[in-house]
């Protein structure tokens, strides 16, 4: 792999540029910036201080990464962003580095990160995560693997949403979003089990059945969600998937979407 660095790039003294990356004009590298070899940076990027930016990565034009955060609580602490590898960051996507809280904002491997997406500070996403045109992530958040979230969506800052979730798109996102399910409707509430994109990741039918028929105690059949959990927790055996559920509900101090009526 050749580096190449346009000449009119600016890259500087104290970044770190692996073994084939790619610069192209009128893009910013700033200090204390690492880039991992094999990765693509368009024209007109701003990579600022403290940003990690990992192997094999497409960085499209006017991506801004590593700004200030907007947070006015913020005092010039040093912290970073980080992104995995094989990450694609579309046009226009702002990345903020982090504040006192985490002191770092975080994107995984394998992420596509579509045009005019805002990540604000201490945001964490996971690992094979999309998220569509315009999503607007506010501070603190946190999206686990293999979330899809569609263009459009407003999430309120301290949410979670749980692996393998899909939020349609428009949506505004104001409690936590539990793992495996659709979410959709405003406001935004449980529409069932993401059970195709499961299928897509390998999950075989069995289990796609039993995650199911745990949602349907806990969203359909009991009004009550404390009450759904002891029955749900009583009328299924132990396993990795409804351990899971039950302590991402459990843990949610933002209260998780409403059920579907």
């Amino acid at each position: 792999m050749t580096t190449k660095i346009s000449p009119q790039a600016f890259i500087h003294e104290q970044a770190s540029l692996g073994e084939g990356v790619i610069v192209e004009p009128f893009s910013y590298i700033g200090p204390n910036v690492t880039i991992g070899p094999g990765t693509y940076i368009g024209p007109n990027v701003s990579i600022l201080e403290s940003t990690t930016i990992g192997e094999d990565c497409k960085i499209f034009p006017g991506a801004v990464i590593g700004a200030e955060p907007q947070d006015l609580k913020f005092k010039d602490e040093n912290t970073t962003v980080e992104i995995g590898n094989r990450t694609t960051i579309r046009e226009c996507v702002t990345i903020h580095r982090g504040t006192s809280d985490k002191l770092k904002t975080t994107v995984g491997n394998d992420c596509l990160i579509m045009a005019y997406v805002h990540l604000a500070h201490d945001v964490q996403i996971g690992d094979s995560v999309i998220l569509a045109n315009a999503v607007n992530v506010a501070g603190h958040v946190t999206i686990d693997d293999w979330v899809i979230i569609e263009g459009m969506v407003g999430i309120q800052q301290f949410i979670r949403i749980g692996e393998h979730a899909f939020v349609a798109g428009g949506s505004l996102v104001r409690k936590n979003i539990p793992p495996y399910i659709k979410a959709a409707r405003e406001p935004l509430s449980y529409i069932g089990v993401n059970s195709i994109g499961l299928r897509r990741r390998g999950f075989d039918q069995d289990r796609i059945t039993r995650i199911e028929d745990i949602y349907r105690t806990l969203y359909v059949q009991n009004a009550n969600m404390s009450q759904a959990l002891k029955v749900a927790d009583a009328e299924f055996p132990a396993c990795e998937d409804k351990d899971f559920v039950l302590d991402f509900i459990r843990k949610s101090d933002k209260g998780i979407i409403r059920g579907p009526f």
